[in-house]
């Protein structure tokens, strides 16, 4: 009879709750998207997610909460060894496979009640596997260090709050993976790998192993892992860059978002502008809109967003606008915020531009007329300038060229310095030049002529072509010592000889001759000595053919210092434009010409050639003594 009290009792109370549950009015959010899965024998966590504040007040409201069996109605309390109740979790710490099924979870207010269903599935184990039936998918990245992460975060965290401890073991297939070696390390509920290889494609499972309720259990997760080569890393905005921008009320004004995508392969970020209002919208239509990304190399990629103000109003002053990239590391964002612009400001803007566009113009200006501009200002304002004649110099300028028998002595060359160099400089431009073998005294020694006539002028024009120093001579036994210099040869007689045949020599003559004449040597060693050494004087270099890199290393140290430092006189620049004009005119225009007209051009002191020559020759100044003067170019 007390068998059959029991009984009914039991049925009557079950039946009971169960009608309770169900004829409650409670909001019924369904039952979970999220199943849990376990095979028999492991540890399975049912959790309610009804205490959330999307659901209610949690943290201010009062609650409990019950757990039903929806196949039975009945209440489920805690059981040693079998079962056990601890609030929105429901464990089993040694599930079998009569435990698959649905549990309903009442949460009781005190005004309201809700209502929602967590599904248990249990398998099987698949035979000849050690993971489990169901797997979760990761990916790896190839080349790089990279980590899988274990499904078990839930447990993890729910163990932590009940300050119960726990270990995580990690499987490769059926082998036990060890902490730091074989460039497996663990990462609290991650698995670390070093350096990504296909080998490290496969199942891997992990194993929380704790107490709990005096029972002994674990919980494993499976994951199958797929190496991929393409990889993306955390997006890197780069533009706007949090600063504040002024424009102008009524203008339109454009923004880029620049961000750029570290990784192999095409990146999948997406970029967004956004307001105070949230996100800004596509359509093109609008006055404030953005045009989508573009997307860079596979290297790498670079994304830009472009925010578009057609017009700018009042409400679009004082905003921030931020650009955020999404993606699968993180969510990098910048912004930039508009102010209006000081009108104030722009007129001192376009001031300051309009002055440095002056500048820049000016600069330009000099650089490309320089000379010209020198010149001038020579001609216009010489008392500006100290009086040479004052200065105890005889003469301008020292013209020293190859002699014959000197090295590079050609017709062409005793031509430029005895005929148009004293046509142009001395005829036209005033200036005072000594010439070898035309104002040398008779019987004065070689050598005090040179010193004597260098230290009376006040340059040195060192007129040379390509075999000036270049060219090897003949002499005698007697002169085969090139430091040997005889005192005794006069200058008198090297005049007498330059008269008697200077235009009937040519370079092959010298060839043949027995010389002694060593003045292109002396003029040389004189000058440079006192430009180099001294400064006490100044040597223009004018170069009466164009010079080879290999004909120049062929050079003097000295020559090539100061053609380097200084620059040289270019006749031939000269001579290649007249060719040039020369091949423009027609036959007709040639003979009508003639050579009146091209000579005329040559020695014309407008010409470039001559205008750099005089720009480098001493200035002519004002012929008045002044008390105090000034120098300025």
């Amino acid at each position: 009879a007390d068998f059959h009290f029991r009984f009914l009792l039991n049925n009557f109370f079950s039946l009971f709750h169960t009608s309770m549950y169900v004829a409650e009015n409670c909001t019924d959010y369904k039952l979970q998207f999220e199943r849990v899965f376990s095979v028999p024998g492991d540890v399975a966590m049912l959790r309610s997610t009804l205490v959330s504040s999307d659901v209610f007040d949690f943290k201010t409201v009062p609650y409990n909460i019950t757990w039903y069996n929806s196949v039975s109605g009945q209440e489920i309390s805690s059981q040693a060894g079998n079962i056990m109740v601890h609030e929105e979790t429901l464990w089993f710490p040694k599930v079998s496979m009569n435990d698959s099924g649905d549990y309903v979870t009442i949460l009781r207010t005190p005004s309201h009640c809700y209502r929602q269903a967590s599904r248990l599935v249990v398998e099987e184990k698949l035979p000849g596997e050690c993971g489990r039936p169901r797997k979760a998918y990761q990916l790896l990245t190839k080349g790089v260090t990279d980590n899988l992460s274990c499904p078990l975060r839930n447990e993890m965290n729910k163990l932590n709050s009940y300050n119960i401890s726990s270990s995580i073991k990690w499987y490769k297939g059926c082998d036990p993976i060890e902490d730091g070696t074989g460039g497996f390390d663990y990462w609290g509920t991650r698995l670390k790998i070093t350096s990504v290889d296909l080998q490290h494609k496969g199942t891997y499972t992990c194993t929380l192993t704790f107490t709990l309720g005096g029972i002994k259990g674990s919980v494993s997760e499976t994951i199958s892992a797929e190496v991929k080569e393409s990889y993306s890393l955390v997006p890197q905005v780069h533009e706007p860059s949090n600063d504040v921008i002024k424009a102008q009320r009524g203008y339109n004004f454009s923004k880029r978002c620049l961000v750029f995508v570290p990784g192999v392969g095409k990146p999948f970020v997406d970029i967004y502008w956004l307001d105070k209002h949230g996100f800004i919208d596509t359509n093109t239509s609008h006055r404030v809109h953005i045009l989508l990304p573009q997307n860079g190399s596979s290297k790498g990629a670079w994304l830009e967003t472009w925010l578009i103000f057609s017009e700018l109003r009042e409400e679009d002053f004082y905003v921030n606008y931020t650009c955020r990239a999404y993606s699968d590391r993180g969510f990098p964002e910048r912004y930039f915020s508009l102010q209006p612009e000081d009108p104030s400001g722009i007129a001192i803007g376009s001031v300051l531009g309009g002055m440095m566009v002056l500048f820049i113009i000016t600069v330009t200006l000099y650089y490309l007329f320089k000379i010209e501009i020198v010149l001038w200002f020579r001609r216009a304002f010489p008392v500006f300038y100290k009086n040479k004649d004052l200065d105890g110099k005889l003469y301008d300028a020292y013209v020293a060229y190859p002699q014959p028998c000197d090295l590079g002595f050609s017709k062409d060359v005793e031509t430029f310095a005895l005929q148009t160099l004293p046509h142009v400089l001395e005829k036209a431009c005033d200036y005072k030049l000594f010439i070898a073998g035309r104002d040398c005294l008779p019987g004065q020694a070689m050598v005090d002529s040179v010193e004597e006539n260098i230290q009376a002028s006040r340059r040195v024009l060192l007129l040379y072509t390509a075999s000036s120093f270049t060219t090897k001579r003949h002499t005698s036994s007697t002169s085969s010592n090139n430091n040997n210099i005889s005192k005794s040869g006069e200058c008198g007689d090297e005049s007498q000889r330059h008269a008697s045949d200077s235009f009937s020599i040519t370079s092959s003559d010298v060839s043949d001759k027995v010389c002694t004449d060593t003045r292109q040597q002396l003029e040389r060693v004189a000058a440079m000595h006192r430009v180099l050494i001294e400064g006490s004087l100044k040597v223009v270099l004018v170069e009466l053919e164009e010079i080879t890199p290999a004909q120049l290393a062929l050079f003097p140290e000295s020559v090539r210092h100061l053609r380097k430092k200084q620059g040289a006189v270019c006749w031939w620049k000269n001579q290649r434009t007249r060719q040039r004009c020369k091949t423009c005119m027609s036959g007709a225009d040639v003979e009508k010409t003639g050579k009146d007209s091209q000579l005329s051009a040559s020695l014309s002191p407008s010409s470039r050639f001559w205008k750099e020559l005089r720009y480098h020759m001493p200035v002519r100044g004002k012929r008045v003594v002044y008390p105090e003067t000034i120098a300025f170019l």
